[in-house]
């Protein structure tokens, strides 16, 4: 079975590190975004982050500081902290705070990605898909392929204008740039332009009027529920 594809953000100010941990995070085909300060992190933080990955230790405001934001705008999403100080008070305090796992550094680049592979699994994993979504007025079986409004009509969509619905649903609330939504849905030898992104959502705005399908500007599109 594909794994899924997950987006790491990795809030580490050690350059070295940042970049080796990177690294491996991607070989798992991992999205990564890096920010060496929690004030550039905060420009992420409804940019679809999957997993958080914080140091206690940053320049400026601390990760504790800023997983109060992270858990403001999205309680639910799961964190690692890391901190060259091996306290037990530290590992107390971000507990507390909502974090879900804490290593102490230094660290094998290796034990971040089997903690973070459990986390997300846990977190993020179905034993059973769900086959049909009720998202507004709109029922989307994906077994039948079928979209139907509240009167049970059926909507007519081409291959992608559905391929492109389902990828937004299945990851409901959560903003996808264009790129990545090329690459999910399109495929990574598609070699047109992101148009063909925006055509596509145009078309569906037009049949689906009742659709809460947003622009995050700057970001992409998401389904809000």
């Amino acid at each position: 079975m594909e794994e899924p594809s997950y987006h790491i953000h990795l809030v580490e100010d050690e350059a070295h590190l940042a970049s080796v941990l990177q690294a491996y995070m991607e070989k798992e085909g991992w999205e990564v975004t890096v920010s060496e300060t929690a004030e550039q992190a905060l420009e992420h933080l409804n940019t679809g982050i999957h997993l958080w990955v914080l140091d206690i230790m940053l320049p400026g405001m601390s990760g504790y500081d800023l997983i109060k934001k992270i858990k403001q705008n999205n309680r639910e999403i799961p964190v690692i902290f890391t901190s060259a100080r091996d306290e037990d008070l530290d590992k107390i305090v971000g507990l507390e705070m909502g974090s879900d796992d804490y290593l102490t550094k230094p660290f094998l680049p290796k034990e971040l990605i089997i903690r973070a592979k459990k986390l997300l699994h846990r977190v993020y994993s179905q034993d059973i898909k769900p086959q049909v979504f009720q998202v507004t007025d709109y029922t989307i079986d994906i077994s039948r392929r079928r979209v139907s409004n509240r009167s049970d009509e059926s909507i007519e969509l081409t291959i992608k204008e559905f391929d492109l619905l389902l990828y937004l649903i299945e990851n409901l609330n959560v903003a996808k740039s264009r790129d990545n939504i090329l690459r999910q849905v399109w495929g990574d030898d598609y070699v047109g332009s992101t148009r063909a992104v925006d055509d596509v959502v145009r078309r569906i705005r037009k049949k689906m009027p009742r659709l809460n399908l947003d622009t995050v500007y700057g970001e992409g599109y998401r389904v809000v529920s």
